[in-house]
């Protein structure tokens, strides 16, 4: 077995440079996420989403990408989940997606709003029964004695929602949406020495950009 120091991987595979680069940082992102599509790479819209609570303490989870908008980016989850709580606290909101077939990350900083309830049900009501019952039986983040809870939540939703389909979305479960005002494209390179572009909104909604040191 390796040492944990030992392990380390080369990347070789991409540059990028400011001939790369667009003036809207969101339109580069369109390209290497479409990149990544075609490249099939598995749950390409996986991303860490880190919050911070209202005493300075950071979490973060993998949140699934379920929108791309000219104002923002969108996914959904439980109201009452610590994520929603930190959020309701903190609108200051981070987000990672890390593409390690290609070698490449994109790092956003933005403010995190709620979407209408109309979109909320529009999404939840497209997702796999399955899945629409799972929210309505999960107190999510909630302490739970075993996973028997669950499973009779699970019973008692298909028992009341029989009649129903789809199901109602609930209350306590919906969208949020992250406006951006930076980001950070990060192209592996070799001995550790990486394309790193930062951009930035000033104040006239137009984005500065900056090289950063690897």
């Amino acid at each position: 077995m390796k040492n944990i120091e030992d392990l380390r991987k080369s990347y070789h595979l991409g540059s990028l440079d400011t001939k790369d680069l667009t003036p809207d940082p969101l339109d580069l992102f369109r390209q290497w996420w479409h990149a990544a599509i075609e490249a099939e790479i598995d749950e390409a819209n996986a991303m860490t989403l880190a919050t911070v609570n209202e005493k300075g303490q950071p979490s973060a989870r993998i949140v699934l990408l379920k929108g791309l908008h000219e104002d923002g980016l969108e996914f959904f989850t439980n109201y009452q989940s610590r994520k929603a709580i930190e959020m309701e606290e903190n609108r200051h909101v981070a987000l990672l997606f890390f593409w390690k077939e290609m070698e490449r990350q994109v790092r956003i900083e933005g403010l995190v709003e709620k979407v209408t309830r109309e979109r909320s049900e529009q999404y939840f009501q497209s997702r796999p029964r399955g899945s629409q019952v799972g929210a309505w039986s999960s107190p999510q983040t909630q302490v739970i004695p075993d996973r028997s809870v669950i499973e009779n939540n699970i019973k008692e939703t298909e028992e009341k929602y029989t009649a129903f389909d789809p199901l109602p979305l609930p209350d306590h479960w919906g969208g949020y949406l992250v406006k951006p005002h930076q980001y950070e494209f990060w192209q592996g390179k070799p001995d550790r020495l990486h394309d790193r572009f930062r951009f930035v909104q000033q104040d006239d909604g137009l984005w500065g950009v900056d090289r950063l040191a690897p």
